[in-house]
């Protein structure tokens, strides 16, 4: 009750009141409650109501104006008093209530004086937190657009240079093998197993240069990159793996684009290696400006209660919330687990 009370004094603190309004609001109070006492008699004494335009003046005004509503109420209550045929007024009385008053008006003033200085240090921190918030969020940004350029330079690194030279490599092998064979020699066999080597690596190197970034995201779109991520996981792994959704969705920012993209990546990995899935489906929608995918699968489930989160989960989080988005994992009912990504389309200047 206490923080809802000093939130409440705060809120009050707050409203905006020109000096002319707060006299007359203070001067029509005492005004009513010196009325009231008239009217009541010297009998039944109202001195308690003058703390509400005296406690009014000191906190939204200051201690000076408290002062002066304190003269006006006590010269009020005096005259009020007199008014309904007081026999006799001490001077002593007098002096009593306007020392209680001036005393309360001081208590209430420096309440109000440290109530504004605590508003003032809490807007201060504030400030300076949503100022780090704001850097860190820029400094993430950075670091997302660093890392997205050196993954962009190691897959095409991988695709272009390591790839060719396996490939000549692998036609050298292949002239070499078709040489030995013309004549003959018993090593064509070995030259054979050298030349599917070379092949497997270098669909090992393709795939691991695409698991670094796609070269359709930066050619065709997300779309296409999706499309052809699933037509992988289904050749590669037997499992049924599908696109659903629209078929052009522009996305004007790239990093969003590939956060998108590693996420989707992620998910349908974890749905390979860990779900046990034989159906995966991955969906690609716009809602107004929002960009939503999906990865759903009839795997084993995700646990409504984890231990602990992994890296991919902590990777997929971090990646939605590098692209001002959400993520979300939870059971797919009554089997399997969806993975829902949810971004705002920011319009291209």
């Amino acid at each position: 009750m206490l923080d809802r009370a000093i939130v409440n004094l705060r809120n009050f603190r707050r409203l905006k009141v020109s000096h002319r309004s707060l006299t007359i609001a203070c001067l029509i109070l005492a005004g009513l409650i010196g009325y009231v006492d008239y009217l009541t008699g010297y009998k039944h004494s109202l001195l308690l109501f003058y703390f509400i335009p005296i406690s009014l003046a000191a906190w939204v005004g200051n201690f000076a104006f408290g002062i002066i509503i304190v003269a006006v109420c006590v010269m009020i209550w005096v005259l009020s008093d007199l008014a309904s045929g007081i026999p006799a007024l001490e001077f002593w009385n007098i002096g009593m209530a306007f020392a209680s008053y001036l005393l309360f008006a001081g208590v209430v003033s420096k309440l109000g004086t440290l109530v504004r200085e605590l508003d003032r240090r809490v807007e201060e921190r504030t400030a300076a937190y949503e100022r780090e918030l704001i850097e860190r969020r820029r400094l993430d940004q950075e670091i997302a657009k660093v890392a997205d350029r050196e993954r962009r330079r190691l897959g095409h690194d991988l695709h272009d240079k390591l790839g060719q030279h396996l490939t000549g490599t692998a036609l050298a092998a292949q002239v070499l093998k078709e040489k030995l064979a013309a004549r003959g020699d018993p090593a064509t066999g070995d030259a054979e197993k050298l030349v599917r080597c070379l092949e497997e690596g270098i669909d090992f190197t393709r795939n691991l240069a695409r698991g670094f970034f796609s070269p359709e995201l930066e050619a065709d779109g997300l779309v296409v990159a999706l499309e052809n991520l699933a037509e992988t996981v289904t050749e590669q792994f037997g499992i049924n793996c599908v696109l659903n959704g629209e078929k052009f969705i522009p996305i004007h920012d790239s990093t969003v684009a590939n956060q998108l993209y590693q996420i989707a990546q992620e998910a349908v990995t974890n749905s390979v290696k860990h779900a046990d899935a034989n159906h995966i489906q991955i969906g690609l929608a716009m809602d107004g400006r929002e960009v939503r995918l999906s990865i759903v699968d009839d795997g084993v489930g995700f646990p409504d209660k984890p231990r602990a989160e992994g890296l991919g989960l902590h990777l997929m989080r971090h990646g939605a919330a590098l692209s001002g988005g959400t993520f979300d994992i939870r059971r797919n009912s009554p089997k399997g687990t969806i993975a829902t990504c949810r971004v705002m389309q920011v319009e291209s200047p």
